[in-house]
Protein backbone atom coordinates (compact mmCIF):
# COMPACT_ATOMS: atom_id res chain seq x y z
CA UNK A 1 0.00 0.00 0.00
CA UNK A 2 1.02 3.45 -0.45
CA UNK A 3 2.72 5.59 2.50
CA UNK A 4 0.08 8.32 4.38
CA UNK A 5 2.32 11.23 2.86
CA UNK A 6 1.44 10.00 -0.30
CA UNK A 7 -1.97 9.50 0.25
CA UNK A 8 -2.10 13.07 1.47
CA UNK A 9 -0.01 14.67 -1.28
CA UNK A 10 -2.65 13.08 -3.93
CA UNK A 11 -5.55 14.88 -1.57
CA UNK A 12 -4.18 18.34 -1.96
CA UNK A 13 -3.37 17.99 -5.73
CA UNK A 14 -6.96 16.12 -6.51
CA UNK A 15 -8.59 19.58 -4.68
CA UNK A 16 -6.43 21.75 -6.87
CA UNK A 17 -7.62 20.16 -10.14
CA UNK A 18 -11.09 20.27 -8.81
CA UNK A 19 -11.01 23.85 -7.89
CA UNK A 20 -9.19 24.17 -11.23
CA UNK A 21 -12.18 22.20 -13.12
CA UNK A 22 -14.65 24.71 -11.04
CA UNK A 23 -13.15 27.71 -12.29
CA UNK A 24 -12.85 26.66 -15.76
CA UNK A 25 -17.21 25.41 -15.68
CA UNK A 26 -17.62 28.99 -13.91
CA UNK A 27 -16.19 30.57 -17.22
CA UNK A 28 -17.65 28.75 -19.16
CA UNK A 29 -21.75 28.44 -18.48
CA UNK A 30 -21.19 25.32 -16.18
CA UNK A 31 -19.46 23.27 -18.93
CA UNK A 32 -22.64 21.68 -19.79
CA UNK A 33 -21.33 21.77 -23.09
CA UNK A 34 -18.11 19.86 -24.00
CA UNK A 35 -17.91 21.64 -27.44
CA UNK A 36 -17.95 24.97 -25.80
CA UNK A 37 -15.00 24.38 -23.77
CA UNK A 38 -12.68 21.36 -22.92
CA UNK A 39 -9.81 20.04 -20.31
CA UNK A 40 -7.45 17.37 -21.75
CA UNK A 41 -5.25 15.94 -18.57
CA UNK A 42 -2.42 14.45 -19.96
CA UNK A 43 -0.85 12.43 -16.55
CA UNK A 44 2.76 13.19 -17.76
CA UNK A 45 5.28 15.94 -18.14
CA UNK A 46 5.22 18.01 -21.20
CA UNK A 47 7.01 16.49 -23.92
CA UNK A 48 6.21 12.62 -23.43
CA UNK A 49 3.97 10.78 -25.54
CA UNK A 50 0.85 11.23 -23.62
CA UNK A 51 1.30 15.03 -23.56
CA UNK A 52 2.19 14.87 -27.13
CA UNK A 53 -1.39 12.72 -27.57
CA UNK A 54 -3.14 15.33 -25.57
CA UNK A 55 -1.78 18.85 -27.79
CA UNK A 56 -2.28 16.92 -31.26
CA UNK A 57 -6.16 16.15 -29.67
CA UNK A 58 -5.98 19.65 -28.87
CA UNK A 59 -5.01 21.36 -32.35
CA UNK A 60 -7.22 18.95 -34.29
CA UNK A 61 -10.09 19.76 -32.23
CA UNK A 62 -9.58 23.67 -32.39
CA UNK A 63 -8.45 24.43 -36.07
CA UNK A 64 -11.14 22.03 -36.86
CA UNK A 65 -13.80 23.59 -34.98
CA UNK A 66 -15.03 21.02 -33.34
CA UNK A 67 -14.56 22.55 -29.88
CA UNK A 68 -14.19 26.32 -29.36
CA UNK A 69 -11.56 26.17 -26.65
CA UNK A 70 -9.10 23.42 -25.28
CA UNK A 71 -6.87 23.34 -22.50
CA UNK A 72 -4.21 20.76 -21.89
CA UNK A 73 -3.38 19.90 -17.96
CA UNK A 74 0.06 18.25 -16.82
CA UNK A 75 -0.39 16.11 -14.10
CA UNK A 76 2.91 13.80 -13.90
CA UNK A 77 3.80 10.92 -12.03
CA UNK A 78 3.48 7.23 -11.16
CA UNK A 79 3.13 5.82 -14.47
CA UNK A 80 -0.45 8.20 -14.88
CA UNK A 81 -1.91 7.04 -11.47
CA UNK A 82 -0.90 10.68 -10.21
CA UNK A 83 -3.58 11.67 -12.70
CA UNK A 84 -5.87 9.51 -12.55
CA UNK A 85 -6.51 9.72 -9.41
CA UNK A 86 -7.19 13.19 -9.18
CA UNK A 87 -9.46 12.67 -12.42
CA UNK A 88 -11.60 10.05 -11.28
CA UNK A 89 -12.71 12.67 -8.22
CA UNK A 90 -14.00 15.23 -11.26
CA UNK A 91 -17.02 12.75 -10.86
CA UNK A 92 -20.28 13.81 -13.16
CA UNK A 93 -17.52 16.80 -14.84
CA UNK A 94 -19.04 17.00 -18.77
CA UNK A 95 -16.57 19.28 -19.80
CA UNK A 96 -12.74 16.95 -18.96
CA UNK A 97 -10.83 14.25 -20.65
CA UNK A 98 -8.21 12.17 -19.49
CA UNK A 99 -5.86 10.71 -21.77
CA UNK A 100 -4.53 7.03 -21.12
CA UNK A 101 -2.76 4.41 -22.77
CA UNK A 102 -1.02 0.63 -22.23
CA UNK A 103 1.60 2.08 -19.40
CA UNK A 104 -1.67 3.13 -17.12
CA UNK A 105 -3.08 -0.28 -16.95
CA UNK A 106 -0.08 -1.36 -15.72
CA UNK A 107 0.97 1.47 -13.57
CA UNK A 108 -2.38 0.86 -12.05
CA UNK A 109 -1.54 -2.58 -10.85
CA UNK A 110 2.02 -2.11 -9.83
CA UNK A 111 1.41 1.66 -7.60
CA UNK A 112 -1.43 -0.45 -6.11
CA UNK A 113 -3.23 2.53 -7.05
CA UNK A 114 -6.89 3.56 -5.11
CA UNK A 115 -7.83 4.79 -8.93
CA UNK A 116 -8.73 2.82 -11.63
CA UNK A 117 -9.96 2.99 -15.19
CA UNK A 118 -12.57 1.06 -14.22
CA UNK A 119 -13.84 3.73 -12.19
CA UNK A 120 -14.12 5.88 -15.51
CA UNK A 121 -16.19 6.39 -18.61
CA UNK A 122 -14.52 5.12 -21.54
CA UNK A 123 -14.88 7.54 -25.20
CA UNK A 124 -12.39 5.98 -27.14
CA UNK A 125 -9.01 4.16 -28.22
CA UNK A 126 -7.35 6.37 -30.95
CA UNK A 127 -4.31 5.30 -32.47
CA UNK A 128 -1.31 2.55 -31.16
CA UNK A 129 2.50 2.69 -31.20
CA UNK A 130 4.90 -0.12 -31.15
CA UNK A 131 8.26 -0.71 -29.27
CA UNK A 132 11.73 -1.86 -30.47
CA UNK A 133 14.52 -3.86 -28.86
CA UNK A 134 17.83 -2.09 -29.83
CA UNK A 135 21.20 -2.41 -28.43
CA UNK A 136 24.39 -0.72 -28.71
CA UNK A 137 25.84 -0.39 -32.45
CA UNK A 138 28.84 -1.93 -30.63
CA UNK A 139 26.89 -5.11 -29.64
CA UNK A 140 28.30 -8.52 -30.28
CA UNK A 141 24.30 -9.10 -31.37
CA UNK A 142 23.57 -8.54 -34.69
CA UNK A 143 19.97 -10.20 -34.80
CA UNK A 144 17.61 -10.80 -32.26
CA UNK A 145 18.14 -15.16 -32.50
CA UNK A 146 21.90 -13.77 -31.38
CA UNK A 147 20.28 -11.41 -29.01
CA UNK A 148 18.12 -14.31 -27.58
CA UNK A 149 20.39 -16.43 -27.25
CA UNK A 150 22.98 -14.52 -25.36
CA UNK A 151 19.55 -13.76 -23.25
CA UNK A 152 19.07 -17.69 -22.45
CA UNK A 153 22.36 -18.13 -21.16
CA UNK A 154 22.92 -15.30 -19.52
CA UNK A 155 18.98 -14.17 -18.00
CA UNK A 156 20.40 -11.57 -15.65
CA UNK A 157 21.89 -9.12 -17.97
CA UNK A 158 20.68 -5.64 -17.80
CA UNK A 159 17.34 -4.66 -19.79
CA UNK A 160 16.73 -1.14 -20.08
CA UNK A 161 13.22 0.31 -20.39
CA UNK A 162 10.17 2.59 -18.71
CA UNK A 163 8.49 2.49 -15.45
CA UNK A 164 7.47 -1.05 -13.95
CA UNK A 165 4.00 -1.92 -15.38
CA UNK A 166 4.50 -0.28 -18.75
CA UNK A 167 4.34 -1.57 -22.05
CA UNK A 168 8.32 -1.88 -21.79
CA UNK A 169 8.54 -3.84 -19.25
CA UNK A 170 5.44 -6.60 -20.25
CA UNK A 171 6.95 -6.45 -23.51
CA UNK A 172 10.58 -7.57 -21.82
CA UNK A 173 8.22 -10.22 -19.44
CA UNK A 174 6.57 -11.74 -22.98
CA UNK A 175 9.81 -11.43 -24.83
CA UNK A 176 11.81 -13.79 -22.15
CA UNK A 177 8.63 -16.09 -22.05
CA UNK A 178 8.82 -16.69 -25.72
CA UNK A 179 12.43 -17.59 -25.34
CA UNK A 180 12.77 -19.97 -22.57
CA UNK A 181 13.43 -17.82 -20.06
CA UNK A 182 11.26 -17.51 -16.78
CA UNK A 183 10.57 -14.15 -16.76
CA UNK A 184 10.45 -13.63 -12.93
CA UNK A 185 14.81 -14.09 -13.38
CA UNK A 186 14.75 -11.11 -15.61
CA UNK A 187 16.91 -8.04 -15.17
CA UNK A 188 14.83 -5.22 -16.12
CA UNK A 189 15.93 -1.87 -15.44
CA UNK A 190 13.45 0.83 -15.11
CA UNK A 191 13.84 4.69 -16.10
CA UNK A 192 11.05 7.24 -15.66
CA UNK A 193 11.39 7.86 -19.39
CA UNK A 194 13.23 7.24 -23.21
CA UNK A 195 15.42 9.98 -22.70
CA UNK A 196 17.17 7.89 -20.03
CA UNK A 197 16.58 4.55 -21.22
CA UNK A 198 18.92 5.89 -24.74
CA UNK A 199 21.48 7.18 -22.52
CA UNK A 200 21.74 3.81 -20.63
CA UNK A 201 22.67 2.19 -24.36
CA UNK A 202 25.14 4.55 -25.45
CA UNK A 203 26.85 4.92 -21.86
CA UNK A 204 26.58 0.64 -21.90
CA UNK A 205 25.16 0.64 -18.78
CA UNK A 206 22.33 -2.08 -19.96
CA UNK A 207 23.06 -4.95 -22.76
CA UNK A 208 20.16 -4.31 -24.55
CA UNK A 209 16.62 -1.63 -24.13
CA UNK A 210 12.88 -1.61 -25.34
CA UNK A 211 11.10 1.49 -25.69
CA UNK A 212 8.76 3.27 -27.83
CA UNK A 213 10.33 3.71 -31.61
CA UNK A 214 9.59 6.90 -31.55
CA UNK A 215 12.34 7.38 -28.37
CA UNK A 216 15.08 5.46 -30.45
CA UNK A 217 14.79 6.76 -33.99
CA UNK A 218 17.25 9.67 -33.99
CA UNK A 219 20.21 7.38 -32.57
CA UNK A 220 19.03 4.60 -35.25
CA UNK A 221 19.58 6.87 -37.82
CA UNK A 222 22.69 8.03 -36.33
CA UNK A 223 24.10 4.78 -36.12
CA UNK A 224 24.44 4.80 -32.64
CA UNK A 225 21.87 1.90 -31.95
CA UNK A 226 20.50 -1.28 -33.39
CA UNK A 227 16.83 -2.22 -33.93
CA UNK A 228 16.34 -5.91 -33.80
CA UNK A 229 12.36 -5.74 -33.74
CA UNK A 230 9.59 -4.27 -33.39
CA UNK A 231 6.28 -5.51 -31.26
CA UNK A 232 3.71 -4.96 -33.95
CA UNK A 233 1.46 -7.94 -35.33
CA UNK A 234 2.37 -6.92 -39.04
CA UNK A 235 4.65 -4.37 -40.53
CA UNK A 236 4.16 -0.77 -39.98
CA UNK A 237 4.69 2.44 -42.37
CA UNK A 238 8.24 4.08 -41.95
CA UNK A 239 9.73 1.43 -39.38
CA UNK A 240 12.20 -0.58 -41.48
CA UNK A 241 12.49 -3.30 -38.64
CA UNK A 242 11.40 -6.51 -39.07
CA UNK A 243 8.86 -7.65 -36.26
CA UNK A 244 9.48 -10.42 -33.77
CA UNK A 245 6.63 -12.37 -35.76
CA UNK A 246 8.63 -11.98 -38.81
CA UNK A 247 11.34 -13.18 -36.97
CA UNK A 248 9.79 -16.59 -35.54
CA UNK A 249 8.80 -15.17 -32.30
CA UNK A 250 5.26 -15.18 -31.58
CA UNK A 251 5.11 -11.57 -29.23
CA UNK A 252 3.34 -8.17 -30.00
CA UNK A 253 1.95 -5.70 -28.39
CA UNK A 254 0.77 -1.89 -28.86
CA UNK A 255 1.06 1.23 -27.01
CA UNK A 256 -2.20 2.53 -27.21
CA UNK A 257 -3.72 5.48 -26.40
CA UNK A 258 -7.23 7.18 -25.76
CA UNK A 259 -9.02 8.72 -23.85
CA UNK A 260 -11.67 8.69 -20.82
CA UNK A 261 -14.16 10.83 -19.06
CA UNK A 262 -15.30 11.21 -15.20
CA UNK A 263 -17.23 8.95 -13.98
CA UNK A 264 -20.97 9.85 -13.56
CA UNK A 265 -21.71 11.48 -16.69
CA UNK A 266 -25.11 11.63 -18.54
CA UNK A 267 -25.50 8.81 -21.44
CA UNK A 268 -25.91 11.65 -23.48
CA UNK A 269 -22.96 13.53 -22.44
CA UNK A 270 -20.46 10.29 -23.04
CA UNK A 271 -22.44 10.50 -26.91
CA UNK A 272 -21.58 13.58 -27.17
CA UNK A 273 -17.99 13.28 -26.40
CA UNK A 274 -17.32 9.89 -28.71
CA UNK A 275 -19.09 12.10 -31.23
CA UNK A 276 -15.98 15.28 -30.68
CA UNK A 277 -13.62 12.10 -30.84
CA UNK A 278 -14.84 10.42 -33.67
CA UNK A 279 -15.10 13.60 -35.68
CA UNK A 280 -11.86 14.59 -34.83
CA UNK A 281 -10.45 11.22 -36.00
CA UNK A 282 -11.72 12.48 -39.61
CA UNK A 283 -9.57 15.49 -39.57
CA UNK A 284 -6.90 16.03 -42.04
CA UNK A 285 -4.55 17.03 -38.90
CA UNK A 286 -5.23 13.88 -36.85
CA UNK A 287 -4.18 11.78 -40.12
CA UNK A 288 -0.81 14.17 -40.34
CA UNK A 289 -0.49 13.52 -36.63
CA UNK A 290 -0.92 9.25 -37.19
CA UNK A 291 1.88 9.38 -39.59
CA UNK A 292 4.09 12.17 -38.42
CA UNK A 293 4.16 10.01 -35.11
CA UNK A 294 4.23 6.54 -36.89
CA UNK A 295 1.23 5.67 -35.36
CA UNK A 296 -1.50 3.40 -36.51
CA UNK A 297 -5.24 4.53 -36.63
CA UNK A 298 -7.25 1.68 -34.14
CA UNK A 299 -10.57 3.45 -33.36
CA UNK A 300 -12.77 1.89 -31.04
CA UNK A 301 -15.29 3.78 -29.09
CA UNK A 302 -17.91 3.46 -26.02
CA UNK A 303 -18.99 -0.46 -25.37
CA UNK A 304 -16.38 -1.64 -27.24
CA UNK A 305 -13.77 0.29 -26.24
CA UNK A 306 -14.83 -0.72 -22.23
CA UNK A 307 -14.50 -4.24 -23.32
CA UNK A 308 -11.33 -4.05 -25.03
CA UNK A 309 -9.98 -2.00 -21.23
CA UNK A 310 -11.50 -4.99 -19.13
CA UNK A 311 -9.51 -7.44 -21.60
CA UNK A 312 -6.23 -5.51 -21.78
CA UNK A 313 -6.53 -4.88 -17.73
CA UNK A 314 -7.18 -9.18 -17.32
CA UNK A 315 -3.93 -9.26 -19.52
CA UNK A 316 -1.99 -7.00 -17.83
CA UNK A 317 -2.53 -8.95 -14.45
CA UNK A 318 -1.46 -12.06 -15.92
CA UNK A 319 1.61 -10.93 -17.10
CA UNK A 320 2.49 -8.68 -14.07
CA UNK A 321 1.90 -12.44 -12.35
CA UNK A 322 4.04 -13.83 -13.84
CA UNK A 323 6.95 -11.48 -13.88
CA UNK A 324 7.04 -12.11 -10.48
CA UNK A 325 5.86 -8.75 -9.35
Amino acid sequence: MRHPLARILTAVLAVGLTTAAATDASRSGGGDNPRTQLAIIAPAAPGGGWDTFGREAQQALMTNGIVNAVRVRNVPGAAGTIGLTQFVQLAGRTDSLLVTGGVMVGGVILQDSDATLEDTTPIARLADDYNVLVVPANSPYQTLEEFLAAWREHPGMAIAGGSLGSIDHLLTGMLAEAAGIDPAQINYIAYSGGGEVVRSMISGSAVGAISGANDFDAQIEAGELRALGVSSATPVGELSTPTFIEQGVDVSMSNWRGLVAPPGIPDEVRDELIAIIAEMRETGEWRDTLERNNWTDEFMAGDEFARFLDAEIATTEDIIRELGQ
